[in-house]
């Protein structure tokens, strides 16, 4: 490995580990994350769920979060073994790297050193989403421990001595899910190491760089930030003495 590899290396952990660190304080420049502000509404949801008793739609969103989170640590085993794959056909592999321009040939030496380090990449990203399934498994138990409506409304405390530990599981089991998933992200950076590691540099920035601005600046955080009223509503209350629109008598009790 040469001097510029070593750099590139580190550059790449200081961008992880900062971009890390950023996301873990509430403001950027004024502005809230995406995370934080989906914390907010993981909030709303589970003090929601409290004023209904029929909570089959938590429990279905709980099994989707649930899903997502088993699909990429699938992915990240499928992943791991390409990688052991690629290591048995490093001379193959090797000899095609040789042979395209702008890319630094260290030998199989360094080739395999950069494949052990995707997999490693992928490695920690299965631990993250295996333990973000966990997490979110016992956050359905512990939603199952929330009383029904009638029981919240005699005790209020308790009821939301229960919601504030669902939140805070599932707050853990996301921050874990999105690690894994950021590790995922970056391991398409890492892919720019094996040309050269300039390339390598510039691939950890512009993922990095994509990650922020979806995090302080995408329409998505608009979308989950913006609480007021839209300007032209399109709902209407449906009067009983009134017609439908299709000519017909709304049925009585509708």
């Amino acid at each position: 490995m040469t001097t510029a590899d070593y750099i590139a290396l580190a550059f790449f952990a200081w961008v992880w580990m900062g971009y890390s660190w950023l996301l873990r304080g509430r403001t950027f420049f004024g502005r809230t994350s995406l995370t934080h502000a989906m914390t907010e509404r993981r909030r709303e949801w589970i003090y929601n769920s409290l004023r209904r008793d029929l909570k089959m739609i938590d429990t279905q969103i709980m099994a989707g979060l649930q899903n997502g989170t088993a699909f990429f640590a699938s992915t990240s085993i499928f992943a791991i073994g390409s990688c052991f794959a690629l290591l048995g056909a490093t001379e193959k592999v090797d000899a095609v790297f040789a042979d395209l321009p702008f890319v630094f040939h260290g030998g199989h030496a360094v080739f395999e050193m950069k494949v052990g380090g995707l997999a490693a990449l992928f490695g920690y990203a299965f631990f993250k989403f295996g333990w973000s399934y966990r997490l979110f498994n016992y956050c359905t138990i512990l939603f199952g421990s929330i009383p029904m409506m009638r029981d919240s409304e005699r005790d209020i405390i308790a009821a939301e001595r229960a919601a504030e530990r669902v939140i805070r599981m599932n707050v853990i089991a996301g921050s874990n899910f999105n690690e894994g998933l950021r590790a995922i992200f970056l391991s398409i950076g890492y892919l720019g190491w094996f040309i050269n590691p300039y390339v390598f540099m510039m691939t950890t920035a512009i993922v990095i760089f994509v990650l922020a601005r979806r995090q302080f600046f995408s329409e998505a955080r608009l979308a989950i930030m913006d609480a007021g009223a839209p300007s032209n509503l399109h709902l209407s209350a449906i009067r009983r003495d009134m017609p439908s629109s299709d000519g017909r008598d709304l049925p009585e009790g509708l």
